[in-house]
């Protein structure tokens, strides 16, 4: 990748040293937790603790204590899965997608965004499960060999594809952030008093040296898990969009769902990308690796994918007018002026209106200004799920089948103990480990600073250049 021109802001701000990157990012693991810290964890924990007690409950009792009725079939439950999902979908595009197309600065902001990853698809899984009614028979989803005689999982449900795609999804970005964190925790390894701590991180650094033949190694995997990791951005989403697309239900039935999902999923990851680094920068004093540049740049793709997914609701009415389709025409009418649309409007307003702010670069760069559209933007996309899949249940093809649909408090219960379990275990990964790729940023230190003219122009550095680690760092 070419250097950047003279001008252009540095990617690390304050003309940081090897061991100035080492000792900012591993002092918010050393330091005591702040207050903010606290009391972030804690309304977190609260909030897991009443999603536990509701999901404890519908165990008990059954689904029956939801909202559904004999025509509503799918409602929070299936709306909060397919947010979960599109939410991770952020972390493998700057990780991998990012990567392979030499992107430098996505290094202050990948190892976060892989994290949220991870922590996302652990709370959509739990939604399918609890969806079976039966969620102790989970295991059925899976075709391994057993005693059951010829009964075998329908290949053709939709929970069985989800189950495949998370399953595969997870296994990937659990493997690929944990192949970026191996040269970090070999640093925390050499750098931390004698102790269980030192130990847990020698055991999990896989006897790291840091050699040139280590390094080359690391980059052959690590490039290699990125292209393997690509696909799944655009494959996973698109299976998810087909539990929708294959039925022959009025608004869902169309060939642009799984384009018009996968664009939804990194818009609404972005927004929650943006969400939590600016929370973090701010909290953990990380404003010289996630800088206002990076904050730009992030607006700057909201911007892009903002445009898709209009251009994916104009498509939508322009095919049910076009179509001839008394059904669908109605179907995308109820849902802008029936019961419902007071939802249409929140979702067009937050994910089609607001971002067009984004085109102002004194917008982009306030942080609180992007901190707020990036909360308005999952408020949005959480939205756009709802109103694809109630407004297309509560009226179908027979005026006699139509009903109406009322979120219950077990309902609501369970979506806020989502949200605790992600901003819990996000919370906690802020603790223990390294929230900044450390080997990355070392990569990336010149980066933005003019080369002296005296100087003439050195051949491309690796991919982790500069990435020493352990107590033998090498000054600048």
């Amino acid at each position: 990748m070419a250097e950047p021109r003279s001008g252009h802001p540095p990617l690390i701000a304050g003309n940081k040293t090897l061991r100035q990157v080492t000792e900012d990012v591993c002092a918010a693991m050393d330091r005591r937790p702040s207050g903010l810290w606290w009391a972030g964890f804690l309304a977190a924990l609260a909030a897991l603790g009443v999603g536990v007690a509701a999901v404890g409950y519908l165990l008990v009792t059954g689904i029956g204590v939801w909202g559904l009725n004999r025509t509503v079939g799918w409602a929070v439950g299936i709306t909060c899965f397919v947010f979960w999902i599109g939410i991770g979908h952020a972390g493998t595009l700057i990780s991998a997608i990012l990567f392979l197309l030499r992107q430098r600065w996505r290094t202050s902001v990948n190892r976060s965004a892989e994290a949220m990853t991870i922590f996302a698809v652990m709370c959509a899984g739990i939604f399918p499960i609890i969806h079976l009614g039966r969620p102790w028979l989970a295991y059925w989803l899976f075709p391994y060999p057993n005693t059951r005689g010829p009964l075998w999982i329908n290949y053709r449900s939709p929970l069985v594809w989800d189950a495949f795609a998370i399953g595969t999804y997870f296994t990937i970005s659990l493997v690929f952030w944990y192949l970026g964190l191996v040269p970090d925790l070999a640093t925390v390894r050499d750098r931390t008093r004698p102790g269980w701590r030192q130990r847990l991180a020698a055991i999990l650094s896989l006897g790291w040296t840091g050699s040139a033949r280590t390094w080359q190694q690391y980059e052959i995997v690590y490039l290699l898990l990125a292209g393997l990791a690509t696909p799944l951005v655009l494959s996973v989403h698109t299976i998810v969009s087909w539990d929708f697309a294959v039925a022959v239900i009025p608004g869902w039935h169309t060939t642009i769902f799984p384009p018009y999902f996968v664009a939804g999923a990194i818009f609404s990851g972005l927004g929650m990308v943006l969400t939590l680094m600016i929370v973090a920068r701010r909290t953990m004093r990380l404003e010289d690796y996630i800088t206002l540049h990076h904050i730009e740049v992030m607006g700057k793709l909201v911007i892009a994918t903002s445009g898709m997914v209009a251009l994916a609701y104009g498509a939508e009415f322009f095919t049910a007018l076009y179509s001839g389709n008394r059904y669908e025409q109605f179907i995308f009418v109820n849902r802008a002026f029936g019961p419902f649309g007071w939802a249409y409007w929140i979702m067009v307003s937050c994910n089609v209106l607001v971002p067009q702010l984004l085109w102002f670069r004194r917008v982009r760069t306030c942080v609180p200004a992007v901190f707020g559209i990036s909360i308005l933007i999952n408020v949005g996309m959480w939205f756009e799920r709802f109103v694809i899949i109630v407004t297309s249940l509560h009226r179908d093809f027979l005026p006699s089948n139509w009903s109406s649909y009322t979120p219950t408090l077990f309902e609501a219960g369970m979506l806020l103990g989502s949200f605790g379990l992600f901003f819990t275990l996000f919370l906690l990964f802020c603790r223990a480990l390294p929230v900044i790729a450390i080997a990355e940023v070392k990569g990336v230190l010149e980066a933005g600073h003019p080369a002296p003219p005296t100087v003439l122009p050195a051949p491309a550095p690796p991919i982790f250049a500069g990435a020493a680690v352990g107590a033998h760092e090498v000054q600048p």
